[in-house]
């Protein structure tokens, strides 16, 4: 087994480290406090090619697979940006658009996707329903040649940034071909964030993030027959689970990187800061044991997120989704646990903004809760690992 990168992934990760630390988290902290965004840091990824390294080569990008796309959110996050708009708009849009998406919807958008010209946030949470797309109340229903959709939605990140939110909803299909008898399907649609019907609400959330979060509503909003992803709604099912692998595994590794972040600031603390007798705080072990537990638990998840990854590349994805919510799960207690210790390292000083690791306490928290909580990958595993009967 060989837990290498490729000289071509090394050469990435070299590239998108040294730019994302021309950046910094002073950039991320300041961009978020005046309630700006990263743009100039998205642009400059974006002509790069790194926001593009999983797209086809055909449609402008990198040609990589989501492996390229984790070094990159997980480069970033080490560097002290992470982008949440990564695993929204790259990982989960393009991929459901260049998986399952119509050859016209592939010309249109990746191109935009893989130069980073274009974002496409990703919608399916909902004030009842939570991520469960079986109860989802937000329906799409035929009007002529195209589609109303109505509901709504929340917690929908940079909905402000993006050209087009992917709407998961609900379609009734008939199923004996007579209309006497139906059932609802989901199926995505490639909403205009400046379409009529749609408005949107910022929700006041305790994180520090120049990304903000949403309320969506959707009020009979009018779409073409072409904003259903796919050739029909049959594609909906697949579609929506092909980007809920890239998810997991980009959001892991923007933790990994945010917990290697934190373990960097602390170390670097602990080994020059002298209190008692000219020694190093770090030479303690009550300081060094715990940031050394955090280094193992990061790397410990950075092993499953690539392998996550390999295998979401080699096309195994019923392996992916069970490596994929492990390495959700490792990453997300690694990276609170990271911060948490790397700010106790720091005493007072870590509560401040000048060390720079405060700031992330409200992200990695959400990490233990989003895009799916720590419950609910346990009850994945327990299910889908162990054999036990579904819980829930």
């Amino acid at each position: 087994m060989n837990v290498d990168l490729t000289d071509e992934q090394e050469q990435l990760r070299d590239a998108v480290r040294a730019l994302g630390r021309r950046y910094g988290h002073e950039y991320f902290v300041a961009k978020a406090k005046a309630g700006e965004h990263t743009t100039e840091l998205w642009a400059e990824a974006g002509g790069l090619g790194y926001l593009g390294v999983n797209i086809p080569t055909e449609y402008g990008g990198g040609g990589g697979g989501i492996t390229e796309l984790a070094i990159v959110c997980e480069e970033l996050a080490a560097a002290g940006c992470p982008l949440l708009l990564l695993v929204v708009s790259p990982a989960i849009a393009a991929t459901v658009i260049n998986r399952h998406g119509t050859e016209a919807q592939r010309k249109r958008f990746l191109p935009g996707f893989a130069d980073g010209s274009l974002k496409v946030v990703f919608a399916i949470t909902e004030p009842e329903a939570g991520s469960n797309f079986h109860r989802l109340g937000t329906v799409a229903r035929r009007d002529g040649d195209g589609w109303l959709l109505s509901g709504r939605k929340c917690y929908i990140s940079g909905v402000d940034e993006a050209d087009h939110v992917l709407v998961v909803a609900r379609v009734a299909v008939d199923d004996d071909g007579t209309g006497g008898r139906q059932r609802l399907k989901p199926a995505l649609f490639v909403v205009p964030t400046d379409a009529a019907g749609l408005t949107r609400s910022k929700l006041d959330m305790e994180i520090l993030s120049p990304e903000n979060q949403f309320l969506l509503y959707l009020d009979d909003v009018r779409l073409p027959a072409d904003a259903l992803v796919g050739e029909s709604v049959d594609a909906g099912l697949p579609a929506l689970f092909a980007g809920l692998n890239p998810e997991r595994i980009t959001v892991a590794a923007m933790g990994a990187g945010t917990g290697r972040y934190a373990i960097e600031r602390a170390s670097s603390y602990a080994a020059g800061r002298k209190v008692w007798g000219g020694r190093s705080i770090g030479s303690h072990q009550g300081v060094s044991h715990p940031l050394a537990h955090a280094a193992v638990q990061v790397e410990l998840a950075r092993l499953m997120i690539y392998k996550a990854a390999a295998l979401y590349d080699a096309g195994r994805d019923l392996e992916a989704g069970v490596a994929g919510n492990m390495a959700k799960y490792a990453s997300g207690e690694a990276a609170a646990l990271a911060v948490d210790t790397a700010v106790q390292a720091h005493g007072g000083a870590g509560m401040t903004t000048e060390y720079g690791v405060a700031t992330l306490l409200g992200a990695v928290r959400a990490g233990r809760i989003a895009p799916v909580s720590r419950e609910m990958i346990l009850n994945f595993v327990a299910q889908h690992v162990l054999g036990q009967e579904k819980s829930y």
